[in-house]
């Protein structure tokens, strides 16, 4: 067995900000904890910059918190920057995201490996899923047509016999040290640009809502307004800011620094915070709202209730792998609790279910006592880059 040092991860970028976001988080993790060489392809920049401002969107090769970041257009593009590349050409393991096709160049080279003897392992990194078939499909193998190459399928996941969640070493460590310190948070509001509306609302419920468009948020909007506990929304520049502001009659006003009032509800349109930073938003507000795979599983860590606005598929695909997440997130809450989440979310996903603020702001402290030990149980599944640093490292030889 020889170990596992250095890594090429392909991502295309389909759904805006979750596909970089768990390849960027990955591909830092792997470098900076475990000290591997990280060569990450991605073929949109631009997408890239918004949660990693160090990025240059018009850099085709550039290195960034030790990962070496290319800029994957075509298999043209693909050869010359390999041939250009100071590293080595080919590295130990070559993951493509989410089912994304590993380029032709990149194919050949690891042929040519394979060849010798060395072939690299191929990892297809899946979707995030909490349905029971994903631990039966976790490590399966599948033979290239016409290469001498075996790829693997690797899911993450909430049950034994699947990769686990990324989780980085120092998170929980880091949670405990901001939640305990009032300067951080001011900090906080004051880098978001609402000191001022958290100060004069020191009894509101502070919620973060990170949404796609949404033909439920004009309900939560009104319930929002006549809520008996006032709500302070804050909301970063995108498609829910931008719904949230014509539902206000202020449909140009979807800007950072954009405030609204209305009854009970106060909203605010705040910045687009680098992915490290993220992190203490979810920790600082009481409940947030969060969509596809990154902010889902960083809302799981934050120890705070959270609403999950699933990637919407054809045929509703995703509500199945919706039910699925909540039949294992609700099997530890008293029934009614239950009821009232599931409801919650299937109404704010799309599902017949009527929307009730009231009636699931109600489960809040029960639901902070469920984040606990659902923490706990993930904890027990091990780390997703360690995790798969060890199944990458079984293979070769």
């Amino acid at each position: 067995m020889r170990n596992i040092t250095s890594w090429d991860l392909f991502c295309r970028v389909v759904d805006n900000y979750g596909d970089i976001g768990v390849c960027w988080r990955l591909a830092r993790q792997l470098a900076q904890e475990h000290g591997h060489t990280v060569r990450l392809w991605v073929d949109d920049l631009r997408s890239f910059e918004k949660i990693c401002p160090a990025v240059d969107a018009k850099t085709d090769a550039q290195r960034v918190s030790g990962v070496d970041i290319r800029h994957w257009a075509d298999d043209a593009q693909v050869a010359n920057l390999l041939a250009a590349d100071a590293h080595p050409t080919l590295h130990d393991v070559v993951i493509g995201a989410f089912a994304c096709a590993v380029p032709e160049p990149m194919l050949t080279l690891m042929a040519e490996r394979a060849s010798q003897g060395s072939a690299p392992v191929w990892i297809n990194l899946e979707y995030l899923s909490a349905e029971n078939w994903v631990a039966e499909h976790h490590a399966m193998q599948s033979p290239h047509v016409r290469l001498p190459l075996i790829k693997h399928f690797f899911f993450p996941g909430f049950a034994r016999n699947t990769g686990g969640l990324l989780r980085e070493a120092h998170l929980g460590a880091q949670r405990k040290t901001f939640e305990a310190s009032p300067a951080a948070h001011q900090a906080l509001w004051h880098r978001l640009g609402v000191d001022d509306l958290m100060r004069d609302n020191p009894d509101a419920l502070r919620v973060s809502l990170f949404a796609y468009a949404n033909p439920a948020l004009p309900t939560l909007v009104a319930q929002w307004e006549a809520s008996f506990q006032p709500v302070v929304c804050l909301v970063p520049e995108g498609l829910a800011a931008q719904q949230i502001a014509g539902l206000l009659s202020d449909a140009g006003g979807a800007h950072t620094g954009a405030r609204w009032k209305r009854g009970n509800l106060s909203v605010a349109v705040v910045p687009f915070v680098p992915q490290e930073h993220y992190d203490a938003l979810l920790w600082a507000c009481d409940i947030n709202f969060v969509r596809g795979e990154d902010s889902f599983v960083r809302a799981q860590w934050a120890l705070k209730p959270f609403v999950w606005h699933i990637y919407p598929q054809s045929d509703d695909v995703h509500l199945t792998k919706l039910d699925a997440f909540l039949a294992r997130y609700t099997r530890a809450l008293e029934e009614a609790d239950a009821r009232a989440l599931v409801a919650f979310w299937h109404a704010w996903n799309g599902a017949p279910a009527s929307l009730d603020w009231n009636q699931f702001s109600a489960t809040v402290p029960r639901l902070r006592a469920r984040a606990v030990t659902w923490e706990q149980s993930l904890m027990q599944l091990g780390d997703l880059a360690a995790n798969l640093v060890a199944f990458c490292e079984k293979q070769v030889k």
